[in-house]
């Protein structure tokens, strides 16, 4: 039984390989593309699950490639990039993924993000919607409506402001934010949450500088706020 189904996209040979047979030793149907345009017609032919996809490439780069995934495709996106920089990281968040691994890694890291990237389909929703001010929210259709305009949130950023409203107005520790919607292995990335938390107010909030619904706990973590009094 297949543990999920992985596109691996990368124009090196090698690299390719690599993933494909680690990725299948552990119990995962994997594919690979070595562009962006390979990788989006492989997606119309055999959908998947998670797509692990290289920041670097000729032709449509891995930031464009991502966006159009994002925009055709219910499906988990990790960004493989050689970059450390934060404003690299932010760019691949904006761009629609889920997380990012940077080169050189390790199997056993990448491995970990890959199970906390696929764990959000096991998540049962209840709740059908949710509307507050100008922000309207169908769970059942991940759909998020501000301002009447759709507005396209990452499936992790949906997972994580969904985990914020079921708790509304109940402070949530870090940790079991990050426990919650990326699983055990982040519980320490506490600035990892923050960067997530920035990209989702400047989605929803009126004014992320001021936030309204997702307002910061000082030294304990974030908390969704309903009332009436609401900043």
């Amino acid at each position: 039984m297949s543990l999920g189904r992985v596109l691996v996209v990368d124009d090196e040979p090698q690299i390719r390989r690599v993933l494909r047979s680690t990725l299948a030793a552990r119990g995962y149907e994997v594919h690979d593309a070595r562009t962006g345009e390979d990788a989006l017609k492989c997606l119309r032919q055999n959908p998947v699950d998670l797509v692990l996809l290289d920041s670097n490439m000729p032709g449509m780069g891995g930031l464009e490639t991502c966006r159009e995934i994002r925009a055709s495709f219910e499906v988990a996106v990790i960004m493989l990039t050689v970059n450390e920089a934060e404003e690299d990281k932010v760019a691949a968040l904006d761009a629609g993924a889920d997380d990012y691994v940077t080169k050189p890694f390790g199997t056993s890291e990448l491995l970990a993000r890959i199970r906390a990237a696929l764990r959000r389909a096991t998540v049962t929703r209840r709740e059908e919607s949710f509307a507050l001010g100008e922000l309207q929210i169908n769970f059942a259709l991940r759909r998020v409506i501000v301002k009447n305009r759709d507005v396209r949130l990452t499936p992790k950023e949906f997972d994580l402001l969904h985990c914020l409203i079921i708790n509304a107005n109940i402070p949530i520790p870090h940790a079991k934010l990050l426990k919650t919607v990326w699983g055990p292995d982040y519980s320490d990335q506490v600035q990892y949450l923050r960067v997530f938390v920035n990209q989702l107010r400047k989605k929803i909030e009126p004014n992320p500088s001021h936030p309204r619904y997702i307002l910061t706990e000082p030294w304990v973590g974030y908390r969704f706020a309903i009332n009436r009094d609401t900043p």
